[in-house]
């Protein structure tokens, strides 16, 4: 009772803080929500703060989540990958949240890197700095050290904020509340599963805050890229990298929201804005594993004109159906096969079997003509969006929110390329990339290594048919013989069946009987 009270009071004090900021103003109600609720908001507006009005979405969301903390800013940024809940105009002024978290104190970061490395910061590095950078759940500090082989090492310290993981605990328990009620009150959103919404929120926190996975997923993905020329990732420390402090190479480079540098530094950024999307796409088919927060403040230019991305705590995994499921969507809209497109939908299982094939293949077709003869300045991938999660829910598609979440990356990654180049087109950009693939898993030589595959699966089960004949051999034989002699129970089955009803009531001491007589009557007839 004291847990749900408190987290009832968080909860009025985020909505006091939300209103203040004049968050309720740019959210549109259901057309279904109950006249209570609906003459709740409109009260809400009410306590706005004075000249908020001049703000746009993004700063008033961006205000009122900063002032509520850590957690509120995680979860708008989980938000913004789930346009199907909280709609494409909301999740696009979501998406360019950036945690304004003050930093915490040289003192303390000092103390956590001991703690968890087990060394004073004096032992370990040769330098160390203020706080470069600051974000919800963590802050990074420059320092170096030398190595054992005498050369000196530039690295960026991530260092884990003190106290919060209790801070999230709590915050998280008013957002299940938050999200039960939403159930209770709203039907129509019981499809969106809003508590399955926060459960994932809570398991990507727990995550992102386990710095050893991140260092993980850092290496997976430079081990994955080692051949590409345009794209790499930092390297990792590990020996001195724990649970709560990571340490990782240095990039000295030009971040991509710094729009004045990269000009001057005269490298060809309509490349660059191509680099950006062929990049995504070749993690997201090549391996199906992509950074999944590629936003500006994340992308750096090295001075060889190379991409290098980090902070590595979101990662999206697809498997081969999605990824092909990928691939012959992006290449069904490139060449305007439609009803290609719906078929993958249907074979995939993402539209129910009783919807029909043609009509989805409508639906998508009004979606995909806007694309085509249009500047790509014209295009709204927003627009895009809320068509497609309009259809959704008409088709009756279930969620899929590993798809959302590339799908997101996707919008996030358009909109960073056409900084870099206004006249970019998503869909030309994408195409060289899809149709590689294209050609490498669903062409003839696909179709060989496929075959190959096939042999050599028949070969292995071949070499196990012996096996498999001993043992329905001797499966057979024990049924004969339990037909011809009874099922004989073990003095451990008769002892456990017998505590069973000394424990149990007379019903329950009848249904452990039956299961047995069922036994032996299949036993008894496989025999005859």
């Amino acid at each position: 009772m004291i847990g749900a009270s408190s987290s009832l009071i968080r909860l009025m004090r985020a909505g006091y803080i939300l209103a203040r900021e004049g968050v309720f103003s740019i959210i549109e109600p259901p057309a279904e929500l109950p006249l209570v609720p609906r003459l709740g908001l409109s009260a809400l507006r009410l306590i706005e703060r004075r000249g908020i009005s001049t703000r746009n979405k993004g700063e008033r969301m961006s205000a009122a989540l900063n002032r509520l903390g850590p957690s509120y800013v995680k979860m708008g940024q989980f938000l913004a990958t789930r346009p199907d809940l909280v709609g494409p105009e909301l999740a696009e002024a979501l998406s360019s949240l950036q945690d304004r978290v003050p930093a915490f104190g040289m003192q303390e970061a000092k103390v956590a890197i001991k703690e968890a490395l087990g060394k004073p910061v004096e032992d370990l590095f040769d330098s160390f700095s203020e706080p470069v950078a600051a974000a919800s759940i963590a802050q990074v500090h420059k320092a170096s050290y030398v190595d054992k082989a005498g050369i000196k090492q530039d690295v960026a310290i991530k260092v884990l904020r003190p106290r919060i993981a209790e801070r999230f605990k709590a915050d998280l328990a008013g957002f299940y509340l938050a999200a039960r009620l939403i159930e209770a009150v709203h039907v129509p959103s019981r499809r969106l599963r809003p508590v399955a919404v926060v459960d994932t929120l809570a398991r990507s926190i727990e995550l992102e805050m386990d710095f050893r996975l991140e260092a993980a997923a850092m290496s997976e993905m430079a081990e994955y890229c080692r051949n590409d020329e345009d794209f790499r990732v930092p390297d990792v420390h590990w020996d001195k990298s724990t649970k709560s402090v990571m340490t990782m190479e240095w990039i000295d480079g030009i971040k991509l929201n710094d729009m004045e540098a990269l000009k001057a530094s005269g490298h060809d950024l309509s490349k660059l804005g191509t680099t950006v999307i062929q990049s995504f796409l070749r993690h997201a088919l090549r391996q199906g594993f992509f950074h999944a927060d590629m936003h500006p403040g994340n992308l750096f230019l090295d001075p060889q004109g190379r991409l290098v991305a980090v902070d590595f705590g979101i990662m999206g995994r697809i498997g081969p159906n999605e990824q092909r499921f990928l691939a012959e969507i992006l290449y069904g809209f490139i060449s305007r096969d439609y009803r290609r497109v719906s078929q993958v939908h249907f074979d995939a299982g993402y539209v129910p079997s009783h919807q029909d094939v043609d009509t989805f293949a409508q639906a998508l077709r009004s979606i995909g003509e806007p694309i085509h003869g249009r500047e790509s300045a014209e295009i709204s991938m927003a627009g895009l969006l809320s068509q497609l999660f309009e259809f959704t829910e008409l088709f009756g598609m279930a969620t899929r929110t590993e798809l959302i979440l590339l799908q997101k990356t996707m919008v996030v990654v358009e909109g960073v390329a056409r900084m870099m180049d206004g006249g970019l087109n998503l869909w030309n950009t994408s195409e060289p990339v899809v149709k590689t693939w294209m050609e490498a898993n669903l062409g003839p030589t696909a179709k060989v290594k496929e075959m190959a595959s096939g042999l050599a699966t028949l070969g292995t089960l071949s070499a196990g048919l012996p096996e498999m004949a001993r043992r329905a051999q001797s499966l057979s034989e024990s049924f004969d013989q339990m037909g011809r002699n009874g099922m004989r129970l073990d003095a451990e089955t008769v002892a456990a069946i017998g505590r069973a009803e000394a424990r149990e009531s007379r019903s329950g001491r009848a249904a452990l009987w039956v299961i047995a007589l069922a036994l032996s009557a299949i036993a008894i007839h496989l025999w005859s």
